[in-house]
């Protein structure tokens, strides 16, 4: 069994307690909670952090995201259960996840025919977070129930 190797909120309380404080603002933001959480579970898809994406798929479905859409979510492409607003939310937090090529101008046309201007930038700022925890769930090994 794979053990945490230790707890952001222990030996550094004050970072943690800032990205606890950004994440407190993003959800009091503009952007729809079904987006939030789909970006936040697809970004985890992608770094492979295992606790993230248990967190997030049950908060998911305490919000009413039915097991269809989340079981689709890592082929969202192929799917036809997301919206033109999800497809485009999830275009975006693909690219920014990998990164190879930045996000191309055709994936932030679409976020901007679908998302007010407050509602990207809630989107742009909750894929960085995500991705940050993601960057600090995987190398310490968090798992589900820490």
């Amino acid at each position: 069994m794979t053990v945490t190797r230790m707890k952001l909120a222990e030996a550094a309380p004050g970072p943690s307690a800032a990205f606890a404080a950004v994440d407190r603002s993003l959800r009091e933001g503009p952007l729809d909670p079904v987006v939030r959480e789909l970006v936040k579970i697809r970004a985890s898809q992608l770094n492979g952090c295992v606790y993230c994406l248990d967190l997030h798929a049950a908060e998911a479905r305490r919000n009413g995201e039915g097991e269809d859409r989340l079981l689709q979510l890592a082929v969202w492409p192929e799917s036809e259960l997301f919206t033109e607003a999800e497809r485009a939310a999830l275009a975006y937090t693909d690219q920014a996840t990998r990164l190879v090529d930045g996000v191309d101008d055709p994936t932030w046309e679409a976020l901007a025919e679908h998302f007010t201007t407050e509602e990207i930038g809630a989107l742009v700022a909750q894929v960085a977070l995500i991705n940050a925890y993601n960057r600090i769930g995987v190398p310490t090994r968090r798992r589900p129930g820490d």
